[in-house]
């Protein structure tokens, strides 16, 4: 009983539910964690109906109005509120039309820059890790990283992990599908985002610079602390040509700097959380900038 109810209520907002779930896929496919090639493909379609169904009732920007051919009687199901305008526009949504793929591909977009932002926030860690790899000894170690899907060093793998285990602590699913998947559901559409676009170029950017800028911070310590065993490597080789000391020089580069990293790993957990924390108020306040006035949570 309870699954017919379901189906039929997905049946009745079958074109918003599209709209909605094809968001939610896009989101997955390029979300990191999430869009590993160990999930399967059918698991994630999965989650995107489930994702989909979930937030249906909260759907604030795709609320069925009356249009203006409405008057006539006719219920312009689906029908799209203008930013800026305060009118409903005649655009309805209406399966296998033109303005219905559109409105699919405009969907997947928006989904896709969520993913993408968040890839954009894990990309500083592994950016972080790969600054001081090549100072440790360890560039050639580049291996295969299945959790960023590219070829990685060591250290970058090592913050990958890391980060995924932080995310997982500080609920970032939680955060991606109510705060970043479900909040945009009740604030922005497609119409909004084109609207407001210079907000979104504007996010992107600042979240690429956001990216050297923190994967500068978190590798500072440990890049300096091996640009001072190197500096002092070659002195003590240069007043003592006698002892091979470079020969020792990538050991203590690695001693060093896997004790710094024992000993810095309480902040540097607290550093990860808070990056992706911020990154996190950065997609909702894009979400106030260009959507609509929600309250509450869902």
């Amino acid at each position: 009983m309870a699954d017919g109810a379901i189906l039929q209520n997905i049946l009745n907002f079958g074109p918003v539910f599209l709209l909605i779930a094809a968001r939610a896929l896009a989101m997955i496919e390029t979300a990191p964690l999430l869009s590993s090639d160990a999930i399967p493909q059918v698991a994630k379609i999965s989650l995107a109906g489930f994702a989909a169904f979930a937030v249906l009732p909260n759907a604030g920007v795709f609320a069925a109005e009356l249009t203006a051919a409405g008057a006539a009687g006719v219920s312009g199901v689906g029908a799209v509120t203008l930013p800026g305008s305060g009118v409903l526009s005649d655009l309805r949504y209406e399966p296998f039309g033109l303005r219905f793929l559109l409105l699919l591909v405009g969907e997947g977009i928006i989904g896709i820059i969520i993913g993408f932002y968040l890839t954009l926030i894990f990309a500083t860690f592994s950016t972080a890790g790969q600054f001081f790899s090549l100072q440790m000894g360890l560039g050639a170690s580049e291996t295969f990283d299945p959790l960023a899907q590219i070829e990685n060093p060591l250290m970058g793998q090592y913050f990958n992990l890391v980060s995924m285990l932080v995310f997982l602590v500080i609920g970032g699913f939680r955060e991606l599908f109510l705060g970043g998947f479900g909040r945009s559901i009740q604030s922005i559409n497609f119409a909004m985002l084109v609207e407001g676009r210079d907000h979104v170029i504007g996010m992107m950017a600042s979240g690429l610079a956001k990216l050297f800028l923190d994967a500068m911070v978190i590798s500072l310590p440990i890049l300096g602390t091996l640009f001072l065993t190197s500096l002092s490597t070659g002195l003590i080789s240069k007043a003592a040509p006698q002892i091979n000391i470079l020969s020792e020089g990538f050991p203590i580069a690695i001693l060093a700097a896997y004790l710094l990293l024992f000993a810095t790993l309480p902040f540097l957990v607290e550093t990860f959380a808070h990056v992706m924390e911020d990154g996190f108020a950065n997609i909702q306040r894009l979400y106030t900038q260009i959507g609509q006035q929600i309250g509450g949570g869902l």
